[in-house]
C-alpha cells in the first residue's frame, strides 16, 4: 500500500526502543554439569564481572567454593546504559554421587516451579504492571572432556531437560584435548544426540524463514561448543586477554582459533 504522505509510524521503533531501554532486560542462565567443569568459571567469563558465586574466604587467594545446593544469584550489568537484570542458576555437582538415580529431579522441579509462579501471576485479574520473570531462558549443559562417547547419564538428563527448556551443550576444559581429540568428540556428540532424538538451541521447529533456518544451521553445526572459561587477564603482544597461562604459552579465551567460546556468547547474548 502506497502512503500519500508522512504518517510518522516508524516512530514507533523509537518508541519501543526507549520504553525498553527504561525498563532493561531479564536474563537467566543455568549452568548444569560435574563438579569442576569451571562453571561458574564460565559465566564469570561470559559476562566479563564476578556474576556467580563469591570467594569463600575475601581477602586470599579467590577460590569459588564448591555449590552443594541449587542457588541463583542475582545482578543488574549495564554496558552504555543497558541494563540487564541478570540471574545465574547455579545446580550442585551433578552425577557425582554413586547412585545417580532421579538426580535430575531437584533440577527439572525448579524450573517448573519458576513457570508455576509466572503463570500464577499473570492469571491474577489484578495483575502487576511487570511480572518478575523468574523462569529459565537457557541451560548451558558442561560435557566432560573425555573424548569417548556421551555418557547414559548425560543423555537421559537432557532427553528430559531439552522439553522444558533451551538446552546449549558445551564441551568443558577444552584445552584438555587435542584438536583432532576435540573434531572426533564433536561428532560423535552429534551423532549421539540425533540418534536419541535429543533437539538442542536452536530448534529446528522455530525456523521461521531461510534466513532464520540458514544461521541455525551454521549454529547447529559447531554444537556442542567446545569452550575453555578463564577469569585472569594476561598480557599478549601489549594486550590484556582473558586466558589460561600454560607452559608453553596463553590459550586466549577470546580468540576464535584456541576455542569456541566466542560462538556460544555470541549465542546467549548477542
Amino acid at each position: 500500500c502506497q502512503l500519500f504522505g508522512y504518517v510518522g509510524i516508524e516512530a514507533v521503533l523509537d518508541q519501543m526502543k526507549i520504553k525498553t531501554m527504561k525498563t532493561g532486560f531479564e536474563f537467566n542462565i543455568m549452568v548444569v554439569g560435574q563438579s569442576g567443569l569451571g562453571k561458574s568459571t564460565m559465566v564469570n567469563t561470559l559476562f566479563k564481572s564476578k556474576v556467580s558465586r563469591k570467594a569463600s574466604q575475601p581477602g586470599q587467594e579467590e577460590r569459588i567454593p564448591k555449590t552443594v545446593q541449587l542457588q541463583s544469584v542475582t545482578h543488574v550489568i549495564e554496558e552504555k546504559g543497558v541494563k540487564m537484570k541478570l540471574t545465574v542458576t547455579d545446580t550442585p555437582g551433578f552425577g557425582d554421587q554413586i547412585n545417580n538415580e532421579n538426580c535430575w529431579d531437584p533440577i527439572i522441579k525448579y524450573i517448573n516451579e519458576q513457570y508455576e509462579r509466572y503463570l500464577r501471576e499473570e492469571i491474577l485479574i489484578t495483575r502487576k504492571r511487570k511480572i518478575p520473570d523468574t523462569r529459565v531462558h537457557g541451560c548451558v549443559y558442561f560435557i566432560p572432556p573425555t573424548g569417548h562417547w556421551l555418557r547414559p547419564l548425560d543423555l537421559e538428563f537432557m532427553r528430559r531437560l531439552s522439553k522444558i527448556v533451551n538446552v546449549v551443550p558445551v564441551i568443558a576444559k577444552a584445552d584438555t584435548l587435542t584438536l583432532e581429540e576435540r573434531a572426533e568428540f564433536k561428532q560423535r556428540i552429534q551423532e549421539d544426540l540425533k540418534t536419541h532424538a535429543i533437539s538442542v538451541y536452536p530448534q529446528e521447529d522455530f525456523d521461521q524463514d531461510p534466513d532464520d533456518r540458514a544461521l541455525n544451521d551454521r549454529i547447529r553445526e559447531k554444537i556442542p561448543f567446545a569452550v575453555v572459561g578463564a577469569d585472569q587477564e594476561h598480557q599478549v603482544n601489549g594486550k590484556q586477554v582473558l586466558g589460561r597461562k600454560t607452559k608453553w604459552g596463553i590459550i586466549e579465551v577470546e580468540n576464535p582459533a584456541h576455542c569456541e567460546f566466542p560462538l556460544l556468547r555470541d549465542l546467549l547474548i548477542r
